[in-house]
């Protein structure tokens, strides 16, 4: 809500204020706040199509008989999933649910609950794929597996050597995947069964695996109110009605059982991988090479168009003029987010629903690529127009009285002289595209931004791998104010 300062404030001012700001037990009448993310789609919580106003959900209905176990109203706080460590710790909300999985390096920042799911990873492939049936097959062909980032199933391929495409949602993996832009999609069995399973395109390779578990995170220092869920879970688990509700989702599996034996200490592993400055570097430097190259090329798009559209919309016949006016409304009117959206999966949508095969199914590069380039193209147009436009008509009148025809007059005297106006504004506009170029991850390019937020999540080091994040964007970025200044210098002499 970047501009709103004062609504944020009497937004968290209505917010009642979570757990760790009031002493444990001291009021339970005080509404919880749990903190989910609506986006993360079925089965976990998720908008009823009937009622968009109301979430449903298998841990919807978890919360629904805890809230009567433990006497006490719980209030669902809509929270972004890749944040709600983050926004635990703050003490934004009392507790988290959102199909949580229990890992090492969360349970040294965290508290959690018993576990109330016990999930396994499932491979899906297109419909008759005969090429591989198991993650050993994947890696004999070196195939690309779609997948969540900071999750059980991420660190499986990672640690087997599988190459993996990051997603932020659970529809897209599944999408590309009958698209042909991965091989599969590694992901938990509750997301493979409701996303993957009804898809006539899609199936089931091999049996599940990797046994893991979902619980409730609470913040460090808040065992009371983790005992009183804990009890409230337990009471579920003998009396069965947490099997009823895993049942009514179709859910409920022979893995299941475990639940009633496994206590949250039991699911804490004793070793955890050490993230040292030797393992996270190197693959932030790959990320921001990555955004070296999808900045540079974008730009040099950008550039290509812009400067014809400005000619066009200050020496083109009417036609033209008009042309060159909405390309640069259109472009700098909607969001670069739709457009990539449009670039990358709407293309991909006309081409099968035209029959025309992968003729408009552009890779994610080149999607993020065009994407920047074309909304890009639209401001450097602006900027080359104005810029063009400064310089004084006398110009124009000398270079003809010197026999000069309009083109050469202005390839050797206009544009010479528009580059000193254009150029800081143009710098400026390649300096935001470096920072712009983090909203690709969109369509599963691993940019620099996107590399620190998965290794931050998976290191928990969010200071130390985001002050070297920093640092290389600030590398990449600097050194074009130096070039901005020395250019000025240089071609503005004999200017004054």
């Amino acid at each position: 809500m970047r501009g709103a300062p004062f609504l944020v404030l009497l937004a968290a001012l209505a917010l009642p204020l979570p757990a760790s700001a009031l002493a444990a037990g001291a009021d339970t009448t005080r509404p919880l706040l749990w903190a989910t993310d609506a986006e993360g789609g079925a089965p976990y919580t998720f908008k009823d199509p009937q009622d968009p106003t109301r979430n449903i959900g298998f841990e919807v209905e978890i919360i629904a008989d805890i809230e009567k176990e433990i006497g006490q109203p719980i209030v669902p706080h809509q929270y972004a999933f890749s944040s709600l460590i983050l926004g635990l710790q703050r003490g934004d909300f009392d507790f988290a649910m959102n199909g949580l999985e229990v890992t090492p390096d969360r349970a040294e920042k965290v508290l959690f609950s018993v576990p109330y799911y016990v999930f396994r990873e499932q491979l899906v492939v297109r419909k008759g794929e005969a090429r591989f049936r198991d993650l050993d097959g994947c890696l004999k062909l070196d195939c690309v597996v779609g997948t969540l980032e900071d999750t059980a199933a991420d660190r499986l391929l990672h640690a087997r050597g599988i190459r993996a495409t990051m997603y932020d949602g659970v529809v897209e993996p599944y999408r590309d995947l009958v698209l042909g832009r991965v091989d599969a999609v590694l992901l938990d069995l509750p997301i493979a069964i409701y996303y993957a399973k009804p898809n006539p395109e899609l199936e089931f390779a091999g049996d599940a695996m990797a046994r893991g578990t979902y619980a409730i995170m609470f913040q460090k220092g808040n065992e009371a109110l983790k005992r009183r869920i804990d009890a409230a879970l337990e009471a579920m688990i003998r009396d069965g009605r947490l099997r009823a509700i895993l049942e009514r989702w179709n859910l409920w599996d022979e893995e299941q059982a475990a639940l009633a034996q496994v206590g949250s200490g039991d699911i804490i592993s004793a070793s955890r991988e050490a993230w040292t400055f030797d393992r996270y570097f190197p693959l932030l430097l790959r990320g921001a090479v990555l955004t070296v190259i999808l900045a540079v090329v974008s730009f040099g798009l950008a550039v290509l168009l812009g400067l014809p559209i400005a000619c066009m919309r200050l020496y083109g016949p009417a036609p033209l003029r008009w042309a060159a006016i909405g390309y640069v409304e259109f472009f700098r009117g909607i969001p670069v987010l739709l457009l990539l959206y449009v670039l990358y999966y709407g293309l991909a949508d006309l081409s099968t629903a035209s029959g025309l095969g992968s003729a408009f199914r552009l890779g994610p590069i080149h999607a993020a690529i065009l994407g920047l380039g074309l909304n890009y193209a639209a401001y450097e147009a602006e900027i080359y127009r104005a810029g063009i436009s400064a310089v004084p008509y006398g110009q124009w009148e000398a270079a003809a009285s010197l026999g000069m025809t309009g083109w050469l007059a202005f390839r050797r005297i206009i544009l010479p002289q528009a580059v000193r106006t254009i150029l800081p504004p143009m710098t400026g506009d390649f300096v935001a595209l470096f920072k712009d170029t983090s909203i690709v991850s969109t369509i599963a390019v691993v940019e620099l931004s996107k590399q620190y937020q998965i290794l931050s999540k998976s290191s928990m080091k969010y200071l130390e791998i985001g002050l070297l994040t920093a640092a290389l964007y600030l590398v990449m970025s600097v050194p074009l104010g130096f070039l901005s200044r020395w250019l000025e210098r240089r071609w503005g002499r004999g200017i004054l």
